[in-house]
């Protein structure tokens, strides 16, 4: 049930998909893996909409060169863990909701814990080895995941739901090459993020259609936005035929 504040606090949401909806989001629990510029935006837009628990892993810590994107962390917080940062910000936002600040980074070892319990997952990382980590954590615990990833001026989405869509290695099979500073313009992460915390109210309302079997693709140059049909890979590693030789 909504407490006695939280009804004027999402009125317009209730007014767009109806009490119900809202107590979904309420008791909904969301881990974002990374606070940092995907990471931020997803965060504050579930704490806004009511997210009943808000999860962040991270295991960076805030410095001068983040802050043209992640628009949870200022100046005094250079130096902090970034999930400590942004919990902050989230508490201050929205009392209302409960947010886990877990400062770890994420491997093959630890995935499965940290994202345990989860009703969805959000892939706002910067790297591909953290990426089909995830993938294959939410393949294996059927929980769904939102894939987000930005370079300069572009950036990429999809919803990946366990044993109904396309996989990520089923998207992308072959990682791109790593970059050591990903160059970004602060816009791109905003944008994309924004994409990502909109698939995660749609799919716990059950509102809309979802990004799944379809990759998006924001071209910031140009201000185009297109969407590419993906289809599961039989012989995909993670979620298809594949996967038996890699266990």
């Amino acid at each position: 049930m909504l407490t006695d504040r939280e009804p004027g606090r999402y009125l317009r949401q209730v007014a767009l998909f109806g009490e119900e909806a809202q107590e979904r989001l309420a008791s909904a629990r969301v881990v974002i893996v990374g606070a940092g510029g995907l990471g931020c935006p997803v965060a504050l837009y579930l704490a806004a909409a009511g997210i009943g628990e808000v999860r962040l892993v991270d295991g960076d810590v805030v410095d001068k060169t983040n802050l043209n994107r992640q628009v949870l962390h200022g100046d005094r917080d250079i130096g902090r863990p970034k999930v400590e940062s942004a919990a902050e910000k989230l508490r201050a936002q929205n009392p209302e909701i409960t947010v886990i600040a877990t400062y770890a980074a994420v491997d093959d070892g630890n995935a499965a814990t940290l994202v345990g319990g989860a009703d969805l997952i959000v892939d706002a990382t910067d790297n591909y080895r953290v990426r089909y980590t995830l993938n294959r954590v939410a393949l294996d615990a059927h929980v769904p995941l939102i894939h987000g990833a930005v370079r300069g001026f572009d950036g990429q989405a999809t919803t990946i739901i366990p044993g109904r869509t396309a996989c990520l290695e089923c998207i992308i099979p072959i990682a791109p090459p790593e970059e050591g500073a990903t160059p970004v313009v602060g816009t791109t992460p905003g944008i994309i993020g924004l994409i990502q915390a909109n698939e995660a109210i749609k799919y716990i309302t059950g509102t809309g259609d979802l990004l799944t079997n379809r990759l998006l693709i924001w071209d910031g140059r140009a201000a185009t936005m297109t969407t590419l049909p993906v289809e599961r890979q039989e012989e995909c590693s993670a979620c298809g035929s594949g996967r038996c030789s890699r266990r």
